[in-house]
């Protein structure tokens, strides 16, 4: 039986980081994983080039049952510091919209990175091994695996939630959750796509690949001011999924398709230079071709010139192309959520250790927990923020 001081159970952003922290400090440390390569939801992230973290984290960027849990973990260990390990490494790195920060290359970088940082810790690595059964006694945890069983003072759950089921995700960090008596909260699909009632669905079919800028609002007032994206199965694009993790379910939300335009005012300045020119053209000069015809074909824009429309037609085109009302069917699911909303309540672990209060020496970091973060590199920082804060205790600094 191999004795380690710590095992940690997932080989993805949190887990790698941690036995990387806790390896390079002097802990003996096993890291599990049940695929067979580490680091594979980071290979998938920001279209292959890894959206590894942004230049503007604040704890408000994130959702939780318990909002000031994360302040502690971001502020001890922060976007800056990770950057810094990043230009360590020689990787180059770009800022798109919003402070998202993206390898110029490849995500592979920032796994390979991750290897090798855990290469310095002499972390054991073992990949394709499942977890079988865990014990608890006196001298801290047993783990069983397929053919072996491992010995440790401490346990790192970083096993993350049900999103993208296809990369491996699993139940797994919260059934030992509940073997050890922690609670849960209920889990959903975060940061995921919207689907569409028929027949809205398929009137809106012919727009699949339309992308518009927008500023998009829940019934709770939270809104994002990002790309739309029309797709085959409804409404996508940054706008839609960083509001998805702030809908619920019967919800109407709010869509102003033209966040740049005052519409009013273009109308009758139009009206008064080319009275004759259809509305129809008239939209079209800030929105899309294929939705003006669309939303025409819908009925919800008038086939008139400007100088036949009159004030209520006006008014209506102002709502519904300002303050389109749509009530989504429901979202894609796990399947294509980039988070997991819920999960390990983190009114059960310590936000300074990420420890489990009740049970001595069990963690959990990253996804696995009730902390989400917004779209744009914040679900990362808080895998390195959470796993930092976790190997900082494990080696008793």
């Amino acid at each position: 039986m191999g004795k380690f001081d710590a095992v940690i159970i997932g080989a993805g952003a949190a887990g790698m980081f941690c036995a990387a922290m806790a390896g390079q400090a002097g802990s003996r440390v096993l890291l599990i994983d049940n695929g067979k390569k580490p680091g594979r939801k980071i290979l998938m992230s920001g279209g292959g080039r890894c959206n590894f973290t942004n230049l503007y984290i604040e704890p408000a960027a994130y959702l939780s049952q318990n909002p000031h849990f994360c302040k502690s973990a971001l502020a001890r260990y922060t976007q800056w510091d990770f950057i810094d390990m990043v230009g360590k490494h020689g990787i180059a790195w770009h800022e798109k919209t919003l402070g998202q920060l993206f390898c110029d290359d490849s995500a592979q970088q920032i796994v390979d990175m991750l290897v090798a940082e855990c290469d310095k810790g002499q972390v054991t690595i073992r990949l394709r091994s499942e977890v079988l059964g865990i014990e608890r006694d006196e001298n801290g945890y047993t783990i069983q695996l397929n053919g072996d069983s491992v010995q440790a003072a401490k346990l790192v759950i970083a096993t993350g939630g049900l999103s993208m089921p296809g990369l491996g995700a699993t139940p797994f960090g919260y059934k030992v959750a509940e073997q050890f008596g922690l609670n849960l909260l209920p889990t959903r699909a975060g940061l995921v796509p919207f689907t569409l009632h028929k027949p809205l669905l398929e009137q809106l079919q012919v727009l699949s690949g339309v992308s518009v800028p927008s500023v998009i609002t829940a019934e709770n007032g939270v809104s994002f001011r990002e790309s739309l994206l029309f797709t085959h199965r409804g409404l996508s694009g940054p706008a839609v999924l960083q509001l998805s993790s702030y809908w619920q379910p019967g919800e109407f939300v709010s869509v102003n398709l033209l966040p740049d335009t005052d519409l009013d005012a273009l109308l009758n300045e139009q009206r008064t230079s080319h009275p004759n020119q259809s509305l129809k053209n008239t939209l079209a000069m800030v929105l899309p071709k294929r939705l003006v015809e669309c939303l025409q074909q819908l009925g919800q824009i008038p086939d008139v010139t400007l100088k036949q429309l009159n004030v209520r037609q006006q008014s209506e085109l102002v709502e519904t192309l300002q303050a389109w009302q749509v009530q989504p069917n429901g979202t894609e699911g796990y399947r294509t959520a980039e988070v997991t909303l819920g999960g390990v309540d983190t009114k059960e672990l310590s936000s300074r250790t990420m420890e489990a209060r009740n049970v001595p020496g069990l963690y959990f970091i990253g996804e696995v927990m009730d902390v989400s973060g917004w779209l744009g590199g914040y679900n990362f920082q808080w895998a390195w923020s959470s796993a930092w804060a976790c190997a900082q205790d494990l080696v008793g600094q």
